[in-house]
């Protein structure tokens, strides 16, 4: 059984930095398939934030660009979305999500997901 535990939300002041983290448990390896980080705000729908291969190839979205950078480590255990200059607007519940043949950024294409966790960013 495939199973995505995400940590590392918290809340913050407009400008500050978190990272996130998402171990895989029944997964294997990150080098296959795609993996993925989405964000779902109160009453708007998930949307997805950004997307890693297995060969390492990433894609952010136009609204995180410049602040959030999707990585995993080097042993491809841990996916990771490490995000500066936080503003209000990215205050969300964060999703890791994987899927061994779908990638983008779309939240259809991912059998797999994780429970999220809370960030909060503060005016």
């Amino acid at each position: 059984q495939v199973q995505l535990q995400e940590s590392g939300g918290g809340t913050v002041q407009t400008g500050g930095s978190l990272r996130l983290s998402c171990t895989p448990s029944g997964y294997g390896r990150l080098n296959r398939g795609c993996l993925g980080w989405f964000r779902q705000a109160p009453g708007k729908e998930r949307e997805g934030v950004g997307q890693i291969s297995g060969d390492g190839h990433s894609t952010l979205a136009d609204s995180v660009k410049g602040r959030f950078t999707i990585s995993k480590d080097a042993t491809n255990s841990i996916l990771y979305l490490e995000m500066i200059d936080l503003k209000p607007e990215d205050t969300a519940m964060y999703y890791c999500a994987a899927d061994q043949s779908r990638c983008g950024l779309r939240a259809w294409a991912y059998e797999y997901w994780g429970q999220g966790t809370q960030v909060t960013v503060s005016s």
